[in-house]
């Protein structure tokens, strides 16, 4: 519990190389996560070399720990080694559609958080990068991932050289509902938000990007729109040419 409870996202890391005695514990938890009809339809490409981490770093908008990072570890969705070993058991495989796709991402994360909770387990840091489906295409030619593979999530993975504070999370009110789903109303939407609008750290974001509050710094700085958009419809292309949206 502590473990999970202190999770930190690390940006800054040591060049300490990672055991190898120690990797394999930290992926093995991450082969024990939870996967759907024990397919484990996932897989988890291990980026360790100087040279292919640099390339990597620019594929994830330069994030600079990408190369300080000893280890980088990609998961993909992954049905192509099933649908494979399907087809020599002549057993007919049905998993070009999106529901398939969606089961494969669901594994591939949970076996990613399994991986970053034994991580930091062993006084490892880790950090997550959303832009692993940003640049799925890009990031499937470098791998030379085959047609049914499509990366979801990336970490990184270090002896952290920094040690920043918990970050806010919303209340307990804000995120469980008994029963059944509870709308919120103007004033519950205000008490759950308060305490993080009124951090420091959101007075200074405030005033650095010169807008009123910090709904505005998400939809007009940090999640447009206009990106959403271009980037859904690079998403959804990808899954056309990875084979996971057929309809028949």
């Amino acid at each position: 519990m502590d473990t999970i409870l202190t999770h930190r996202s690390i940006r800054k890391y040591k060049s300490t190389p990672i055991e190898d005695a120690i990797m394999k514990q930290i992926l093995d938890a991450g082969f024990r996560a939870s996967t759907t009809g024990n397919m484990q339809v996932y897989s988890i490409i291990v980026t360790k070399e100087e040279d292919r981490k640099k390339e990597l770093c620019k594929l994830h908008f330069g994030q600079k720990m990408v190369e300080q990072a000893p280890v980088t570890l990609t998961f993909l969705a992954d049905f192509n080694r099933f649908n494979k070993w399907c087809n020599q058991r002549d057993a007919e495989p049905g998993y070009d559609n999106f529901l398939s796709f969606m089961t494969a991402a669901i594994d591939a994360l949970l076996a990613a958080q399994n991986v970053a909770i034994a991580a930091e387990s062993f006084g490892l840091g880790v950090c997550y990068l959303g832009t692993t489906t940003y640049m799925a295409e890009p990031i499937i030619k470098f791998f030379n991932c085959p047609k049914g593979v499509i990366p979801i999530t990336t970490l990184v993975i270090g002896y952290p050289d920094e040690s920043p504070e918990l970050v806010d999370r919303l209340p307990y009110e804000g995120i469980v509902h008994e029963e059944y789903y509870k709308d919120y109303t103007e004033k519950e939407i205000d008490d759950i938000y308060k305490e993080k609008e009124s951090l420091e750290l959101t007075k200074q974001l405030l005033l650095e990007n010169d807008l009123p509050n910090l709904a505005q710094i998400f939809t007009k700085k940090r999640y447009t729109k206009k990106d959403n958009v271009q980037f859904s419809k690079n998403l959804l292309n990808t899954l056309i040419e990875s084979g996971f949206m057929n309809n028949d």
